[in-house]
């Protein structure tokens, strides 16, 4: 219904007789996910825009009290969806953090290669959603069948495509063999041709870039005033890359580039992101040549490893030390601190801080998740573009409604 610009004295438009307030979502099939967007329309002109979240929420973060550091994994895995192995990464690197553990060489290398594939899956997405709301159908087709590879890989090492559940305390699930290596190997040399083709479908389409270029630019100020972290940041010039910054993992062993831009609208964002990929491919390579030997976990004998199913079900000293690791009155405690650590997701930074009380659970697990952060620059670039360009910057963002709600 058509509100009374004297109701709304706080528009920027109070010369208009009428302004119309419209509800984008939450259910809508450009927003990808469940989020509310209620927007105030001058004509087709969006003067403001309200962010509503909530529709998702689940007490993710109040979980993380009740479950110990190994099962609270499972829930993590739910809040970015697209990339649940990069959830993974950043608890446990956290949790390793709390209790001063340092994992083995073997593990290093394998957790990397799972977040950059999950890079790889995350940008895919983006990428081809994004050209398919603007109309451009072929490039959805060439990302997602890139994805489902991805999702074989996944299921390879974990047993699961989606919700992996794959990294542990001081580990992972389970070993990887060199079956996995080459299936990540032949996925690499059929990669390069798919995101040439992709390339040539949106990079130079004209349609597609009068849909997204000089739409919701973000300056490099804004975006550092804002917390902006990831492709958003350095699609706005600033040159911000965790695994450069402050390196983990294996990532001090490799060579890569940090792909920035200074054109801080659509366009730049979606060009970092292809840009990206190019460079998780390259870091793919380096790693699958380098996987080194040894222990994919740290020693048992710390009493934080969950033994493998197998030594459990047919030894005594697997039962023994799964019996030490999950009963309550056995575990191994955690320190009385609190600490912050974070991983550069496919988003942009993703951080976990945890208090620890002594037991292995956590006294209090608080996630900082890029599109939480992300969904609020939303109404500070959408003022003064026309409704249809609401989609084109709502999917440059990349926002995932699970890690709004935590």
């Amino acid at each position: 219904m058509p509100l009374q610009a004297s109701d709304l004295a706080e528009l920027d438009a109070p010369e208009k007789e009428f302004l119309w307030t419209l509800n984008f979502g939450p259910q809508h099939p450009a927003t990808h996910t469940t989020l509310r967007l209620v927007l105030t329309l001058d004509g087709e002109r969006v003067v403001k825009a309200v962010p509503h979240i909530g529709y998702l929420h689940s007490g993710f973060e109040k979980l993380g009290e009740h479950l110990d550091f190994n099962q609270y994994v499972t829930i993590v895995d739910r809040m970015n969806y697209i990339s649940p192995l990069a959830n993974e990464i950043a608890w446990h690197h956290a949790v390793e953090k709390l209790l001063g553990i340092e994992i083995t060489p073997r593990c290093k290398y394998v957790r990397t290669i799972c977040a950059e594939l999950m890079r790889l899956h995350d940008h895919l997405l983006n990428v081809g959603t994004c050209a398919l709301d603007l109309g451009a159908f072929t490039a959805f087709l060439y990302a997602f069948y890139q994805r489902e590879k991805i999702y074989d890989i996944v299921e390879y090492a974990s047993g699961q495509r989606f919700h992996t559940s794959y990294t542990r305390v001081g580990g992972v699930l389970f070993d990887v063999n060199q079956a996995w290596v080459d299936k990540i190997r032949e996925f690499c040399r059929g990669f390069r041709p798919v995101h040439e083709e992709i390339h040539r479908l949106l990079t130079r389409n004209r349609i597609f870039i009068d849909r997204v270029q000089g739409v919701g630019y973000l300056s490099r100020e804004d975006a550092i005033n804002l917390g902006v972290t990831g492709p958003l940041a350095r699609a706005s010039g600033v040159v911000r890359d965790l695994r450069k910054d402050e390196p983990y993992l294996a990532y001090p062993d490799l060579e890569f580039k940090v792909v920035a831009s200074k054109g801080g609208d659509c366009y730049a964002r979606y060009l970092v992101r292809m840009q990206e990929m190019l460079e998780s491919l390259h870091m793919l390579e380096q790693l699958i040549d380098n996987i080194p030997a040894g222990p994919i976990n740290v020693d048992p004998d710390t009493k934080v490893v969950i033994p493998a199913k197998p030594a459990v079900y047919r030894s005594i000293e697997g039962l023994i030390q799964h019996f030490e690791v999950i009963m309550p009155n056995r575990q191994a405690g955690s320190p009385q601190e609190e600490v912050y650590a974070a991983t550069e997701s496919p988003n942009g930074e993703l951080g976990f801080y945890i208090v620890g009380d002594g037991s292995w659970k956590a006294y209090r697990a608080r996630c900082r998740p890029p599109s939480f952060v992300h969904f609020a620059v939303f109404p500070h670039i959408i003022p003064n573009h026309q409704l249809s360009d609401v989609v084109a910057v709502l999917g440059s963002l990349n926002i995932i409604a699970a890690e709004l709600d935590r």
